[in-house]
């Protein structure tokens, strides 16, 4: 909201010599940010001044273009200019060439002079032209930076205007002000207007506030039987809240549409943000910035019959005022007449019934409507406008009638019209629910202690009726602050209007004895492993679509994999929330490697979100303050999707760079293998690998990882090829992912070490030929199996498949090493466990030494 200063000052005192840092260093004290400063004399600055056209002579020149050579007076006749400078007449007349064609002699125009610097750092001097010294500029509003009309010169007289020659233009367009912008928080509209940030500005200066709607409210009449027909007929209410609770009109008649906006009120409008369209629609959008209600104005001889406001029917279409024509949902709340829409009520009018030029007879507009209703027709159709900006933030209920009257006043005043006294005032609104408010409950809360006085004097100064009770105070919240609905709400109020300086700083106390959860201690067991093993952390956003769901989510192509949808996501392209963390890891991988970095090992953990069992609940949150009950803790339980904890990890590139005596490895499917091991061996789990499929891995470098229990938690290796080529991914990139929750629900809390035998070791190596198709470590299980309680240690190391073995078979090489706690083993003792494990292996897989 952008707060113009000459017209804060109307309702607020603020001190003259005040600048817009000074207005927000105030706001700030009652909690609300400051955002930027506006000044139109930071890019212009004098001498400008009123000028009048002596004489302007056509002239064309070799390239076709015809300009005027103008004489204008600066000063009034016989006074001399007090103006020095270079290019600066004494005489008051100056010489100025002029390109636009829309002014003529006696006109009253604004004359840059030579020494004036115009926004975009223009400055202004005189100069050699089309065979003249023009020293100066005759200005338009584009070049002033007050407008976007550049067909032609800013003549005074369509403004109204008649002044001195001489004047400061600057000060006669208002161009001194500033405006101070402030961010207002969804939960307080009523800073979207003039009169709410004033009462703000009291608040904060501890200054008396006198609502100017107050002091309006006693002219506004009473609704009679000559105002417009207005039906409200909300068939389907969102949530059982009608979408229009007040409708008011008023009708003006003798209606000058075509009169000039005031300067005053078109640099007040320019400042806040809004452009000067006609002196109607300028009249509207004033008192919408000054009481925060939205106005919409009707041709009245263009409605045709009378109003009703409801719900829009199937295939309705309305052409709105941005001339776009927009298909109708049934959720979308209209205005109508007999004809049809003339309007998406709270967000924008239609083009059918729009004010024009040749208007005469107006119907103003002021409505309540609802801030779930316009929130979502404003987004449906991408149509924010500065009416669904406050409607979707709640609007005073009674202000509508103070806002119309206000339109009437400024259309009789401006426009010439006559208020035909004809008045309609629908009014379904409800008065604001009471709140209990325990005494000592702010204290509590905010760890000051309030005196009854203060806490009765801030909530009063909000506009709350305060009345005190046995226990505490009853208050009734007043009708702008529909925010206000719990005693939490309230004590936010005490403290932010006693100033939040005053709220202690006090760092709590942990309790003795606490520190992290078993869960938060094994994952931060399994990241401090990782990245000591030189992986980076990194974090990735959980929104995903379809396809990389069904990717990711299921080990065979082709599967729909169900997800939890996201009911207003960030981006159409990606509406879900994954059921993997590798779709947003890979993004990272990329973004990175696109910047160069070539040798990646990144991790990440977090939540996934499976549906099974997931019903959505579209319910009301229970009250702050208590403790919901059982049923509900299980209905919101039930209304949240199963969101186990997983663990991902990807490699590309090199585990080192090039270096004197350094020989880099290519990081492979072995890295990511190892990634996955590490996490289960820190945790005491014991992980098995086998040979697996998944459609997004390399059918041949596919690891399945599974625990002694069966249960498959997880999966590593290289990407398939063409997937890295479709996802524009590193070559030879590889990856693993496992369920972290179900690693942890496996964790041994407490590892006994085994004592370390003083007796040497006897090592044993056997080749084994078995089926080519037979991974190996399901050979080398068995051999551990087959050996017995001798073996140590078994490694595979060497697989071999060529001359010297048969087709359709392979040489598994295994070294293995026993080892007896209370003895040195024989040779005897290793050979013959050696062939236990060489029989079990025979009897399993048709296994034969190797010759």
């Amino acid at each position: 909201m952008r707060v113009p200063l000459s017209w804060l000052r109307e309702y607020a005192p603020v001190p003259e010599n005040a600048t817009a840092e000074d207005v927000l260093a105030t706001l700030v004290k009652v909690g609300l940010e400051e955002e930027d400063i506006h000044r139109p004399t930071d890019e212009l600055s004098g001498p400008i001044v009123v000028g009048q056209v002596l004489t302007m002579e056509p002239e064309t020149h070799s390239n076709g273009k015809t300009v005027n050579w103008c004489t204008v007076r600066v000063v009034p006749e016989g006074q001399e200019q007090t103006l020095t400078g270079k290019g600066i007449d004494p005489s008051g007349v100056q010489g100025v060439i002029c390109g636009a064609h829309n002014f003529t002699v006696g006109d009253k125009v604004v004359v840059t002079l030579p020494g004036a610097v115009l926004p975009g750092d223009f400055k202004i001097s005189a100069r050699k032209t089309y065979g003249h010294t023009s020293a100066g500029m005759i200005a338009s509003v584009r070049e002033l930076g007050i407008g976007d009309d550049h067909d032609g010169i800013l003549v005074l007289s369509t403004l109204g205007l008649d002044p001195e020659l001489g004047s400061d233009a600057m000060e006669l367009l208002g161009l001194y002000d500033s405006a101070a912008e402030i961010n207002v928080t969804p939960d307080r509209g009523y800073g979207f207007s003039l009169r709410g940030v004033a009462r703000e500005y009291c608040h904060a200066t501890r200054s008396p506030f006198t609502d100017p709607v107050a002091e309006l409210a006693a002219k506004v009449p009473a609704a009679n039987d000559s105002g417009f027909s207005v039906t409200l007929a909300d068939d389907a209410p969102i949530n059982g809240r009608e979408g229009c609770t007040r409708f008011v009109t008023r009708v003006v008649e003798g209606v000058d549409a075509t009169a000039p906006t005031p300067p005053w009120m078109s640099s007040r409008l320019r400042l806040a943000g809004i452009r000067s369209l006609s002196l109607p629609v300028d009249i509207s959008n004033y008192v919408m910035l000054e009481y925060g209600n939205p106005i919409h104005n009707y041709d009245l001889d263009k409605l045709q019959g009378g109003i009703t406001v409801r719900r829009a029917q199937q295939g309705e279409k309305l052409t709105t005022l941005d001339d776009k024509t927009r298909k109708l949902d049934s959720e979308d709340l209209l205005i109508t007449d007999e004809s049809g829409p003339v309007g998406i009520a709270g967000v924008m009018g239609g083009a059918t019934t729009e004010v024009s030029d040749s208007t005469t007879r107006i119907l103003v507009e002021a409505a309540r409507f609802d801030e779930i209703s316009i929130a979502r027709t404003a987004r449906r159709h991408k149509l924010p406008s500065e009416a669904s900006k406050r409607f979707e933030r709640g609007v005073d209920p009674q202000v509508a009638p103070v806002a119309a009257q206000r339109v009437v006043d400024l259309l009789v005043e401006l426009a010439g019209g006559t208020d035909t006294g004809a008045v309609t005032d629908v009014d379904q609104t409800v008065a604001p629910e009471s709140i209990d408010l325990p005494a000592g409950y702010a204290e509590a809360r905010v760890g000051v202690d309030y005196s009854p006085e203060t806490i009765e004097h801030s909530l009063g100064e909000i506009g709350a009726e305060v009345l005190e009770t046995a226990d505490g105070w009853t208050v009734t919240p007043p009708t702008w602050r529909p925010d206000l609905s719990d005693k939490e709400d309230l004590v936010e109020e005490i403290a932010r209007l006693d100033g939040y300086d005053k709220i202690p700083d006090r760092l709590p106390v942990a309790p003795p004895g606490r520190g992290f959860t078993r869960w938060q201690a094994a994952r931060r067991r399994v990241a401090n492993s990782l990245a000591t093993a030189g992986l980076t952390e990194v974090l990735s956003y959980p929104f995903v679509s379809q396809d990389e769901n069904d990717l990711w989510g299921s080990a065979s192509e082709g599967t729909t994999v169900e997800s939890v949808k996201l009911a207003n996501p960030i981006s159409e392209a990606k509406p879900l929330l994954r059921v993997s963390i590798l779709p947003g890891l890979l993004e990272v991988l990329k973004r990175n490697h696109s910047r160069g970095f070539r040798d990646l090992a990144l991790f990440e953990s977090g939540h996934v979100f499976l549906p099974e069992g997931y019903t959505p609940d579209t319910q009301p949150i229970p009250p702050l303050g208590e403790r919901p009950s059982e049923d509900d803790l299980a209905r919101l339980n039930a209304a949240i999707p199963d969101q186990p904890r997983k663990l991902a990890a990807v490699f590309t590139g090199n585990d080192a760079a090039a270096g004197p005596w350094v020989a880099p490895r290519r990081l492979d499917w072995q890295d990511a293998l190892d990634s996955a091991m590490l996490a289960a061996d820190v945790l005491g789990v014991e992980l098995t690998v086998t040979q697996g499929q998944h459609q997004a891995f390399h059918p041949g470098r596919t690891a399945t990882l599974s625990t002694s229990d069966g249960a498959v938690i997880g999966v590593a290796g290289e990407l398939h090829p063409k997937l890295v080529a479709a996802q524009n991914l590193p070559e030879r990139t590889c990856v693993m992912e496992l369920d972290l929750s179900a690693l942890i629900e496996r964790e041994i809390p407490s590892v006994v070490a085994e004592s370390i035998s003083g007796y040497p070791a006897a090592t044993q190596d056997v080749a084994l030929v078995v089926d080519l198709d037979l991974p190996a470590a399901e050979l080398l299980a068995t051999v551990e199996s087959g050996a017995g309680e001798l073996l140590e240690s078994a490694n595979v190391f060497d697989v071999y498949s060529g001359t010297g073995v048969e087709d359709g078979k392979k040489s598994v090489a295994i070294a293995m090493r026993f080892r007896a706690s209370d003895r040195t083993l024989t040779a005897d003792e290793a050979s013959e466990a050696r062939t236990a494990a060489v029989a079990a292996a025979e009897a399993a897989h048709g296994a034969q030494l190797r010759g």
